[in-house]
Parts: C-alpha cells; sequence; structure tokens
C-alpha cells in the first residue's frame, strides 16, 4: 500500500473537518432516515459530496462505501474500497458535543489497509497504515495492558446487562462512554480507556478505520464472538466488536455469552 493512500485520507479528513466546523453548532437542518437509521444532517451530506468527489477522483478503481451514499454492488467487483463515514457521531454534532469525528478507511481484500479519524474540534488526527504502527497528530500511540480489575470499558450500558455475560454477571469493569464508535476505538488505541465494546451489529463505516488503528497499537479487535473483523461485506455490518489490550480482550471474550451470528 503505498504511502500516499494515508496522505489522501488525512488530507480529506482534514476537509472534511472545514466543512462540518461551518455547520456546527449552526442549527443544522436535520432529518429523519427512512426505516430508523438515525439522523442526517446538511453537514453530514455536505461532507460525503466532497469525500466522494475528492477520494474516488484520486482512486477511480476503489470500490466506494458511505453511510451517506446509496450503497451498490460495485464495490463488491474490486479489490480495495474506500470505507467512510462523512460525521460519526451525528447526534453528538447535532446536541453540540465535541465528540464527533469523520472516520475514513481503504480496505484491500476485506482488510483495512490505511485509516484517518479526525476529531476537528479537539484538532485530533488518528492515522494508521498496516504493519506501520498508529499515531495521533503524528505521535505515535500504544494501547494499555490493564488487567480487568483496574481496567475501563468504554460502552453504552446495555452491553453490560446480565443476559450477554455468562452466569448472568457483568465483568467486574469501570464502565465510560462517548457517542462516536470511532472514537472509541482511537481512544483504547491511545491508551485513554483499556477497552471498548459494541454487542450489536455494526456498520462497517463506523468501525473500518478505527479498527486498524486499534490493531496498529498493539491491542486486539474482533467481532463480539472473538472473530477477525471482515470488511466489504455484501450486507456492510460486522456482528459486534470488542477492542482491548491482548490480556484483557482475552479475558473479556472468555466471560460473554457467545452469540448466534443473524441468519
Amino acid at each position: 500500500m503505498p504511502e500516499t493512500d494515508l496522505v489522501l485520507l488525512v488530507e480529506a479528513a482534514r476537509q472534511s473537518g472545514d466543512i462540518a466546523k461551518r455547520y456546527f453548532q449552526q442549527d443544522p437542518d436535520v432529518t429523519d432516515k427512512p426505516g430508523g437509521a438515525g439522523p442526517v444532517t446538511a453537514a453530514d451530506l455536505a461532507v460525503n459530496d466532497m469525500l466522494e468527489g475528492v477520494l474516488r477522483d484520486a482512486r477511480p478503481d476503489y470500490g466506494w462505501l458511505s453511510e451517506e451514499t446509496e450503497d451498490t454492488t460495485a464495490r463488491l467487483e474490486t479489490r480495495r474500497q474506500f470505507i467512510v463515514d462523512p460525521i460519526d457521531g451525528t447526534r453528538a454534532f447535532i446536541d453540540g458535543s465535541k465528540d464527533w469525528a469523520h472516520s475514513l478507511a481503504i480496505t484491500e481484500d476485506g482488510v483495512p489497509v490505511a485509516a484517518a479519524v479526525y476529531l476537528p474540534m479537539r484538532d485530533m488526527m488518528f492515522a494508521a497504515m498496516k504493519g506501520a504502527g498508529a499515531t495521533l497528530n503524528g505521535a505515535p500511540i500504544k494501547a494499555t495492558t490493564a488487567p480487568m480489575a483496574e481496567a475501563t470499558l468504554l460502552g453504552a450500558r446495555p452491553n453490560f446487562e446480565g443476559r450477554f455475560w455468562k452466569g448472568g454477571m457483568q465483568p467486574p469493569i469501570k464502565r465510560a462512554f462517548r457517542s462516536s464508535l470511532a472514537y472509541r476505538l482511537c481512544l483504547v488505541a491511545q491508551g485513554r480507556f483499556d477497552g471498548m465494546i459494541t454487542l450489536r451489529p455494526s456498520w462497517e463505516w463506523d468501525i473500518a478505520a478505527g479498527a486498524l488503528i486499534v490493531e496498529e497499537s498493539q491491542a486486539s479487535v474482533t467481532d463480539q464472538n472473538g472473530m477477525g473483523l471482515q470488511f466489504n461485506n455484501k450486507y456492510p455490518q460486522v456482528p459486534g466488536v470488542l477492542a482491548a489490550g491482548s490480556g484483557l480482550h482475552s479475558d473479556l471474550l472468555a466471560r460473554l455469552e457467545p452469540q448466534q451470528p443473524n441468519p
């Protein structure tokens, strides 16, 4: 993977921030997507239009998967794909919180190989290229190796209900939350938190970039059953995500009730 692909993502992520900041806390135009798929703002669409133009012009042979573009089967015929979320954490954006991000990844044969996650209101640029480590604003980052008894896990409250854990008992762990899945993954990579979990089907655009950044920070990331994450699926979801340092990841996985995949 040429380094210029990572440069392309980082520069596009910064351009995304320039656009989104013009809408932020300006009473954004909000509509609800069909089927309860959540809100979308004029900022989401403006960023998506820019990204689709810039990235696809730069790499016309790459497939395209974005939360804000109608999906087609064309990407399934490509070896490399852009997988992007123009604004991950749209509800946080609407509420005026700073914890939203632009999440951009390139995958090859279903595996992320370049990634950028940018939080413009915090000026935090997380980036990674497969085999080259993960960075925050150009400085290397590394995940923690905290044991479960000392760990804090990022996740929504329902993930800690007894029905998900063997014996009906959640693990002895502290909980925290951030709106953006991409940001949660990057906070694990940064070492600010020890792990993250979501026990519901997750859209590829929310997690593709963050998953690579976690891996390159020397942590483990899988689905909720311990299987490696595979991207560019026909239906672009994966069955939950668990990310943490290798020891904590194994301990959490051993406590989770196995979940049956969706048919």
